[in-house]
């Protein structure tokens, strides 16, 4: 994305119609739309104007650029339809911002007045709620109570002043178990006006989304009704094999920042070092309360952040602990078929259905490796070839890549890591020795003093039995 061209920089409107409907003659001095279907990670938007900042990089999205009006920082969002590459080979049809779900990030700095204009092409009314932001009630996007809805085909305005530096969201709220479950949500960095004690400044700083959808196996668009059994586990819409890596230079300073709008928590992981949470929704945390991580829970509607130093090199898995969020598009309702014996009843079923295939009785890497059809505009449960295999992930998966030779600010992929001589887990071809035992090894600590049998005889309760 070429940021000069984007940056937008006509200026001429008079003044801003604060959270209500723009006329025709205002809608001429609108900032021009940007848009952006592409599911790669694009680079930081460097500031061209306005208060100077570090830029983050927004994992498999990208920042919206803004233009400059007489002081004040000007975007526009637009609410739409959109189709999201969840992972290549699998599309949903979604609701966004600007051409993708979830929207861009919204980046600016302490202090600055904000003004976005939000326009409506949903077939249905919306609004916007700046998650975790200090503004003014009639600001705040909960619609009937605080503004009247957006209708389709309107534009609103929300206008305030970036008060105090973080890490928020945006989502809408109306309609938000339709709105919300179709991806419409974002993320917004305010970023220190000046040097802050609590604040670090990093080498790379990455921000996504945790959020999760229920598309039954060949079709495309959601179940909005669904509570609980999502098949679908995402970051930033993308499921892996579909995310992008973590790329970055060894010794770098990282700070990662994790925005969860989904509905059950989350046990963030990573492999190969330690961190410390060094912010929330509410803001960055005392120092005194830091201590090394390598699991960190995002529970529902929260934020963290988490800052370590990338010293060890290496390619280090990253993912969400809950098992089953680290796979795809899964059933619920399967028994478990593991150590049943069905070869006899595989073979008299093969008689009637030639293709059936027996899944589950060692397990389900097998699925991993299955090269069975499914149906079209469907993603594998298990999916993803790493240098040794199959890496029998899916969901919220992706890599941290640590590169003594990755230049400052180059985030591209830089492949697969080339291991040391020695330093590989390795089959052992060798004798196994007995192991040593000891005497008393094996045997119970107390002795069972009763060893004749005894029978129980059980007396069920009358009535109320006294309770």
């Amino acid at each position: 994305m070429n940021s000069r061209r984007d940056f937008l920089r006509t200026a001429g409107m008079a003044g801003a119609v604060i959270a209500a409907s723009v006329s025709k003659v205002a809608m001429a001095a609108l900032p021009e739309p940007v848009s952006q279907t592409l599911p790669d990670t694009m680079p930081p938007l460097i500031p061209e104007n306005g208060r100077p900042y570090n830029p983050v990089v927004t994992l498999n999205g990208w920042t919206l650029p803004w233009r400059m009006n007489q002081g004040v920082k000007e975007f526009h969002l637009v609410a739409e339809p959109v189709v999201r590459e969840m992972a290549p080979g699998f599309k949903a049809h979604l609701w966004g911002y600007n051409g993708q779900s979830p929207g861009p990030t919204i980046e600016v700095v302490e202090g600055d007045r904000v003004r976005i204009f939000v326009t409506n092409k949903l077939p249905e009314h919306t609004s916007v709620h700046w998650h975790g932001q200090r503004l003014p009630n009639g600001m705040d996007g909960v619609s009937g109570l605080n503004q009247k809805a957006i209708q389709p085909g309107k534009t609103f305005v929300y206008e305030f002043v970036a008060r105090r530096p973080g890490t928020f969201m945006y989502h809408p709220h109306a309609d938000e178990m339709t709105q919300m479950a179709m991806g419409m949500m974002g993320f917004w960095i305010t970023h220190p006006k000046t040097k802050h004690p609590l604040i670090a400044e990093v080498d790379r700083d990455f921000v996504f989304l945790l959020n999760a959808y229920d598309i039954d196996p060949g079709s495309y668009t959601p179940k909005i009704m669904t509570m609980s059994d999502f098949n679908l586990w995402s970051w930033n819409s993308r499921i892996f094999p579909g995310i992008d890596s973590l790329n970055v230079r060894l010794n770098d300073k990282v700070r990662i920042r994790i925005g969860n709008l989904t509905m059950t928590n989350h046990p963030i992981h990573l492999h190969g070092h330690e961190f410390m949470v060094t912010g929330t929704d509410g803001g960055p945390t005392p120092k005194s309360t830091r201590w090394p991580e390598v699991t960190t829970d995002v529970a529902v509607g929260q934020m963290r952040q988490i800052e370590f130093l990338a010293d060890e090199e290496g390619d280090w898995a990253f993912h969400c602990h809950k098992s089953h969020h680290t796979m795809n598009a899964m059933g619920h309702d399967l028994p478990t078929m593991i150590g049943v014996e069905h070869r006899g009843l595989a073979k008299k079923i093969t008689e009637l259905i030639p293709d059936y295939m027996v899944m589950g009785e060692r397990g389900m890497a097998d699925m991993a490796e299955m090269e069975m059809p499914i149906p079209d505009n469907t993603v594998p449960m298990m999916t993803g070839e790493g240098p040794f295999g199959s890496v029998e992930m899916g969901g919220m998966f992706s890599m941290l890549k640590v590169r003594r030779d990755q230049k400052a600010g180059d985030y591209k992929n830089p492949d697969w890591y080339k291991h040391p001589a020695g330093t590989v887990a390795y089959e052992y071809q060798g004798p196994l020795a007995e192991p040593a035992r000891f005497k008393a090894e094996g045997n119970a600590s107390m002795p069972r003093k009763q060893k004749t049998a005894v029978e129980v005889q059980v007396r069920k309760p009358k009535g109320q039995s006294g309770h």
